[in-house]
Parts: C-alpha cells; sequence; structure tokens
C-alpha cells in the first residue's frame, strides 16, 4: 500500500522563479515543462546507490570533468529545472554558485516513486536539452541502463543485470556491475 509521501506530486503551471520559492522541506522540488514535481527524500537502498555509483565515477572522471551529487539544479529550458541524482559535466560549468550549461551524464536511481518519472518524463528532458548521455539505475533489481544521444534521439548503449557487468566507452571508459552498487 501506497503513502502519501511515496507518491510524486504533479501540479501544473509553475516557473522557474516560482521553483526558487520551494521551501526546504526535504523535498525535491523539479520543474519540467512548467510541472511542478515533487517527491519524497530519498530511502537508505537509494542513497547508497548513489554514493557507491559516485565514488566509481570519481575515481574514474577525467581531470577536465566533475562528478556532482544532488541536490543541484540543471536548468534544460525555461520551464525545466531537474536534479539528477548524480551528473558529470564540465568543469567550466561549474565555476558560480550554479550549474551554467549541460552536463554530459546524467544519472537517475530509480525508486518506487520515482520510476515513471525518471523512465519517461526526465528522459524525454534530457534528450530534447541535448544530454549526451543518460543513465538508470534500479537498485530492487539491480540494473543499469545507459542510454547516448544520436541524431535521432537516445539509443541504448547497454543493459545490465545483478553480477553481469556493464561495459561503457562513453563518457569515458568503465565497467560497472549493478549488484556491487548496492552493498
Amino acid at each position: 500500500m501506497s503513502t502519501m509521501s511515496d507518491v510524486v506530486q504533479l501540479r501544473a503551471g509553475y516557473t522557474v522563479a516560482d521553483l526558487a520559492s520551494m521551501p526546504d522541506d526535504g523535498h525535491r522540488y523539479e520543474l519540467i515543462d512548467g510541472v511542478l514535481v515533487v517527491t519524497p527524500s530519498p530511502a537508505v537502498m537509494h542513497q547508497r546507490v548513489v554514493g557507491n555509483l559516485y565514488l566509481l565515477l570519481r575515481t574514474l572522471a577525467r581531470p577536465e570533468v566533475e562528478v556532482m551529487l544532488a541536490p543541484l539544479d540543471v536548468t534544460l529550458s525555461a520551464n525545466t529545472v531537474v536534479e539528477p541524482d548524480l551528473l558529470v559535466a564540465p568543469r567550466t560549468t561549474l565555476t558560480g554558485e550554479t550549474m551554467v550549461g549541460l552536463p554530459i551524464l546524467a544519472v537517475e536511481v530509480l525508486s518506487p516513486s520515482t520510476r515513471l518519472v525518471d523512465l519517461n518524463v526526465k528522459k524525454a528532458a534530457y534528450e530534447r536539452a541535448g544530454i549526451p548521455h543518460y543513465w538508470t539505475v534500479d537498485p530492487r533489481e539491480p540494473s543499469l541502463q545507459a542510454w547516448g544521444l544520436t541524431t535521432d534521439g537516445y539509443r541504448e548503449l547497454a543493459h545490465a543485470s545483478g553480477s553481469e557487468p556493464v561495459h561503457l566507452d562513453e563518457p569515458f571508459e568503465i565497467e560497472i556491475i549493478p549488484a556491487e552498487l548496492t552493498r
């Protein structure tokens, strides 16, 4: 049975200025095509996966890029501001108080309350904005799915579950075993 704190709340008609006035109440506030998406704070397993993936990405990142954790606003358009769980961005986009530009990789860790938004709405927003790489990690399977941007939109680069390794060459060379992210 779902409780109210397990459910994504959607409200329409918001602007970037409205988003800036949201309370600091432990919820994640994002704006996608003018729709306010409010999600509860992440659960332990979600944060474990985020932390383990951050450590892995950080050790492999080239000096000209930086791996960042949420919360960090990424402005995709005048009415879309998101907070990927993890992102990899050129250091030049991260020199001030806010990110100016786009990441080269956005990562979302799926949870019961965000699964549909992450796999559909956010994926489409990242694709429209031109973010070259998008990954989702499902801690429940565990699994990792990676997409790369082509002229025709995102195409799947890799998908692996459990102890099966994912080998990727972009945005940098990496091997990830989804089950290890949950430990």
